[in-house]
């Protein structure tokens, strides 16, 4: 009998990813499980900051040594489980554990920012009676305080990914989106654009917070200086509609076509 059908051979890398993962498991058991009851008690003081201080120095993470990553996944799932059920402490605290644990990926940073800012706010104002019963003023202060959490985090982020656009894009949109604050939110949006990567897009939406905060002039010179930045190439660049906008911003300030944008005559 052959050993090197293709069924065979499947069965054997299926038999053989079984075991393998058996002995992950107990050997990553003795570390999850300390973790996981630390997170399971949910008191709201659950205090971290000791867990954190040695991973700054490089102890617990040695200890994990490749089985960071997974730990960080394992307790990611049990974050969504939190979530589910909406236990706003034991949630802060699994965000942070998980952040600890793996701060590598730029996934754990953002989504956790979003259920902080976005989900968390909607939690206490349902547990405070509801939209129709919470004044607005107070519905306001939750959505602060909980952006300002989600910023705090997010800022923590940077600390590892300082050149990562999409943070910085986060906290524009968290500006915009949450507490519609567009003068906040355009700086942002900016420094999304500066860093390498950045998706074309945030230069254009902080030239349009420009406009919508009335600041016309600031906006034109912005986009006519992208527009000569932008390589022709590029599909997503989208320089037609970015001279659009300039055409546009020239009839608000009433530029004669004397003194109008012209590419070619800038290039």
């Amino acid at each position: 009998m052959k050993f090197d059908h293709p069924i065979l051979l499947r069965i054997r890398a299926v038999v053989l990813t079984l075991v393998f993962l058996l002995i992950l498991g107990l050997l990553t058991r003795p570390l999850e499980a300390p973790a996981w009851k630390r997170v399971q008690a949910g008191q709201p003081e659950l205090n971290l900051v000791g867990m954190e201080g040695a991973l700054g120095q490089g102890i617990i993470v040695g200890m994990l040594g490749g089985f960071r990553s997974i730990m960080a996944d394992f307790l990611w799932l049990q974050t969504n489980v939190v979530w589910q059920d909406r236990e706003r402490a034991k949630l802060d605290s699994m965000v942070r554990l998980v952040t600890s644990i793996d701060p590598r990926p730029v996934f754990f940073w953002i989504n956790s920012a979003r259920m902080i800012a976005y989900d968390v706010p909607h939690w206490r104002i349902q547990e405070e009676g509801g939209y129709q019963t919470v004044p607005e003023w107070r519905q306001a202060a939750i959505d602060r305080e909980q952006a300002e959490q989600a910023f705090a985090h997010i800022r923590r982020a940077l600390e590892f990914h300082p050149d990562n656009p999409r943070l910085y894009l986060e906290i524009g949109q968290i500006y915009l989106n949450r507490l519609d604050d567009p003068a906040k939110a355009a700086p942002w949006f900016l420094r999304a654009s500066e860093q390498p990567g950045s998706p074309y897009f945030a230069a254009r939406i902080y030239a349009e917070l420009l406009r919508r905060q009335g600041k016309n002039a600031q906006a034109y010179d912005f986009l006519k200086g992208l527009f000569l930045r932008l390589p022709d190439d590029e599909p997503y660049a989208q320089k037609g509609i970015i001279l659009e906008r300039i055409r546009e911003l020239e009839r608000t300030l009433e530029i004669t076509p004397a003194e109008a944008f012209n590419p070619s005559r800038n290039t």
